[in-house]
C-alpha cells in the first residue's frame, strides 16, 4: 500500500481524541449514547459539540459515530420501525455537529413471518424521508436468515433499494470483516463483490472471528487470535483502501496492539 490510511478503534465518547491517542490512532469511533437504548444523541465531550469538532480537527483524528444496536428501520414492527427511524436522524445531526466522517448503522432485520422485500422497501422509504447530513453507513451484520446485509444476495437487494431513494449518493457501506466471515462471505473476494454491488466500501471493521466460518455468531477476537487466517483479513483492509476501525476485546491496549499490528503488515505489504 502506498497510500495512507486511516487507522482507529472503537471507544468511549467521553474523550474520543484521548482514545485515538491512546491507540496511536488517527480515527476515533464511538457511541453518542448507550447502544442498547432508546435515548437520544448526547455530547459527552467537556465543551461539547463544538468544542470535539475543533479538538479533532487541530489532532487530525477523523470521527465516526456508530448508531445504537436497536434501530431497525427495516422492520414491518411500527414501534421499533418509527422509532429507529426519528433516532437515525438525531445521530446524523449530532454527528455533522462534531464533525464526523459518517455515522455507522446497521442493516438490521425483518419478522421471521415476513418477505424480506418488506425491509428493502421499508430502507428506501427510510433514505427518502432522512435528511443526510452526513454519510450514512450502513453495516453488512453476522446472522439471522431475516437480515438485510448478511448475505451477498440480500446486500445487493438492499442496494437496489436504497439507491432507488433520493439522497442515496450520501450512503455508503461499512465492511465488517467478522461479520463477513460469520455470515457465510468468503474473504478471498469479498472487496470485489461488494464493490460489484455497491460500487463503494466508505470503512472497513477489521475484526477477527471467535467463531466459525458461517457461524452466525457475531463475536469478535483481537487480529490473529481468531479463525480468520491473518492473510485474508489483511488482504481485506489493503484492498479496500478505505479507513478502518478496529472494535476487538482488550479496550485501549488490545485495539492498540491491533492497529500495530495491521500497521505493520501493511507497511511490509507496501514494500514487497
Amino acid at each position: 500500500m502506498s497510500t495512507h490510511i486511516r487507522i482507529g478503534g472503537h471507544g468511549e465518547q467521553q474523550d474520543p481524541i484521548a482514545e485515538a491517542r491512546a491507540r496511536r490512532a488517527d480515527l476515533a469511533q464511538f457511541f453518542l449514547g448507550d447502544p442498547q437504548g432508546w435515548k437520544g444523541p448526547e455530547f459527552a465531550y467537556e465543551g461539547g459539540a463544538a468544542a470535539l469538532k475543533a479538538a479533532a480537527i487541530d489532532a487530525d483524528i477523523a470521527l465516526y459515530v456508530h448508531a445504537p444496536y436497536v434501530l431497525n428501520v427495516a422492520t414491518t414492527n411500527n414501534r421499533i420501525r418509527i422509532p429507529s427511524r426519528k433516532f437515525l436522524q438525531q445521530y446524523l445531526n449530532a454527528a455533522a455537529e462534531i464533525g464526523a466522517a459518517g455515522v455507522v448503522v446497521h442493516g438490521g432485520h425483518v419478522l421471521k413471518s415476513d418477505d424480506p422485500e418488506k425491509g428493502f422497501d421499508n430502507w428506501r422509504k427510510c433514505i427518502d424521508g432522512l435528511d443526510l447530513a452526513v454519510p450514512l453507513l450502513i453495516e453488512n451484520t453476522a446472522g439471522g436468515g431475516q437480515a438485510m446485509a448478511r448475505r451477498l444476495e440480500r446486500i445487493e437487494r438492499l442496494w437496489d433499494a436504497v439507491t432507488s431513494a433520493a439522497g442515496s449518493d450520501d450512503v455508503g457501506f461499512c465492511l465488517d470483516t467478522c461479520h463477513a466471515h460469520a455470515g457465510g462471505i468468503e474473504l478471498a473476494d469479498v472487496v470485489q463483490r461488494i464493490h460489484q454491488i455497491t460500487g463503494r466500501i466508505d470503512l472497513v471493521h477489521a475484526n477477527d472471528s471467535r467463531d466459525d466460518f458461517d457461524s452466525g455468531a457475531d463475536r469478535h477476537a483481537n487480529l490473529g487470535d481468531g479463525e480468520i487466517a491473518p492473510d485474508d483479513l489483511l488482504a481485506v483492509v489493503a484492498a479496500a483502501g478505505a479507513p478502518v476501525v478496529v472494535e476487538t476485546p482488550g479496550g485501549r491496549e488490545g485495539q492498540a496492539a491491533d492497529i500495530a499490528w495491521l500497521r505493520a503488515r501493511l507497511a511490509t505489504d507496501s514494500t514487497a
